[in-house]
């Protein structure tokens, strides 16, 4: 039998999970979080529930927000549950359950001006965001801040109602300011690099369109402090509500799996304030921009590795993935050859032994973590994630045979079948033009790096489109098994 979440209920719940070790009367709101998914309830309100178990800030409670229609089943599943999350922390020989609590309340999704009042109250110094890495209208291939988006021109012509988070976040500020109150400080929890001088690019380029007097004042007076964050977080699903409900008797509309490791390296510029969460592991530096380089690029790099080998060799679980030898092998390869040679150094961090943990946590059968996420959003992942490496690589004047065939197996994967014939699902807001390049690269494999939204320079180097088409051709004529081979013995494009 199962007891359902929810305040009143947590004496019996600690009979099989941790809760929370404070009052949650006695907490009062000092945060408002826009983008209440899964990983900001396994990370940063993990953290400050730590924080609030330890006596302390308790006046840094979350107030959850949300911009799209599909954010009112979150606000309103966990408004049953009183805003607590059930999350499940797996390592490979432990699983334990704990209750968080530090979500006090959600604000309605498409509710502006009720969104801006919180903005604008005293006790919010902090504005955070996990808006996944589509949600900051970048140009992929320039890295830079679209203004040209539509929705950026819409809340550029309508600054007083708007839909997107960076226009609510100035509309908050703008009311801040005409109260003579101090800003916020806005605080990205994206893996983004420099996600932080990203997020005030497009907050400043919002403004500028509708107010460049205010744009000038957000550049002199908001903290746009860079993060790096960390925690592997798969999806929900039924098998994730039912085995919270069977091996923790708890009835929870949406809980939350994670790995056992989290990490978050923060830049120290939070000029209205922040909560004290050095004291629960988070760590404060000078410059965040190492620590980003490397979790990027080796971690979510190897994420996007692997995900269309597994996809095309009908491979659901990343740890399934990770126990293909081929595969492993190719990470292996592709991270010593290619990925870690070109990583500034990290303050006090082997690069090799970083790279060794990240394999050891994608071995973790508990997490149940699937290919298909991995796969998801190539489009604004693919940027991010892999092409920095290879444009490095190009840079140096070095060879790029595993990241050209990362590009042509993501390629392949667009094809829409599997080596074994299976129809491929796809999870990206850019599908359809990347399966009409795709099919055509088949025959002309330029025709995928002509994606120069997503290629950019990349695209124009004569030894990536030679790599890239001998990786394709080859994957073509003799499927993913025997290509990866091919590149693991030295043997691809030879």
């Amino acid at each position: 039998m199962t007891t359902k979440l929810s305040l009143a209920t947590l004496d019996k719940i600690q009979a099989t999970a941790t809760i929370p070790g404070y009052d949650r009367s006695v907490l009062s709101a000092g945060i408002v979080h826009f983008g209440v998914g899964n990983f900001h309830r396994a990370h940063q309100a993990v953290y400050l529930d730590d924080l609030f178990s330890s006596g302390r800030d308790h006046d840094w409670a979350i107030i959850g927000a949300g911009v799209l229609p599909s954010d009112e089943a979150m606000r309103a599943k966990l408004a049953e549950q009183d805003f607590l999350t059930t999350v499940v922390e797996q390592d490979n020989n432990r699983s334990a359950a704990r209750v968080t609590g530090p979500m006090i309340d959600y604000l309605r999704p498409g509710h502006a001006t009720a969104t801006i009042a919180q903005l604008a109250e005293p006790a919010i110094r902090i504005v955070s965001l996990t808006i996944t890495e589509g949600g900051y209208f970048i140009d992929p291939a320039s890295g830079t801040f679209n203004p040209a988006h539509p929705a950026i021109v819409a809340d550029g012509q309508t600054p007083d109602d708007p839909k997107t988070v960076f226009g609510l976040i100035i509309a908050g500020l703008k009311a801040r300011k005409a109260k003579g109150l101090a800003p916020f400080t806005v605080m990205s929890c994206d893996n983004i690099p420099g996600n932080g001088e990203v997020t005030h690019a497009a907050v400043c380029g919002l403004a500028r369109l509708s107010d460049p007097g205010m744009a000038d004042w957000i550049d002199a007076n908001v903290a746009f402090p860079n993060g790096m964050v960390d925690r592997i977080t798969p999806a929900t699903g039924p098998r994730e509500v039912g085995i919270v409900a069977s091996e923790y008797a708890i009835d929870d509309n949406w809980p939350v799996f994670c790995e056992e490791f989290k990490q978050w390296v923060l830049e120290d510029h939070f000029p209205a304030g922040r909560p004290a969460l050095e004291s629960v592991g988070v760590q404060f530096v000078p410059d965040v921009a190492p620590y980003e380089h490397m979790k990027i690029r080796i971690l979510n790099g190897g994420h996007a590795a692997i995900a269309y080998p597994a996809a095309l060799l009908d491979i659901h679980f990343v740890h399934e993935a990770m126990e293909e030898p081929l595969i492993q092998a190719f990470l292996q390869k592709l991270e010593f050859d290619e990925i870690i040679p070109v990583i500034p150094p990290v303050p006090n961090t082997d690069l090799n032994d970083y790279y060794r943990l990240v394999e050891t946590r994608l071995f973790n059968p508990k997490i149940a973590d699937t290919i298909p996420r991995l796969a998801q959003d190539g489009s604004n992942r693919q940027p991010k994630f892999i092409l920095p490496s290879t444009a490095d690589r190009l840079a140096r004047g070095e060879d790029v045979v595993g990241l050209s065939l990362v590009s042509a197996l993501w390629c392949r994967y667009f094809a829409g079948i599997s080596d074994s014939g299976k129809a491929i699902a796809f999870n990206d807001a850019s599908a359809d033009r990347l399966q009409e390049a795709a099919l055509k690269a088949k025959d002309d494999p330029k025709a995928f790096l002509a994606l120069s939204d997503i290629f950019g320079e990349v695209a124009q180097s004569e030894l990536f489109q030679r790599r890239f088409a001998q990786a394709l051709t080859t994957l073509w004529e003799k499927g993913t098994r025997e290509t990866l081979k091919l590149y693991i013995d030295g043997k691809l494009g030879d």
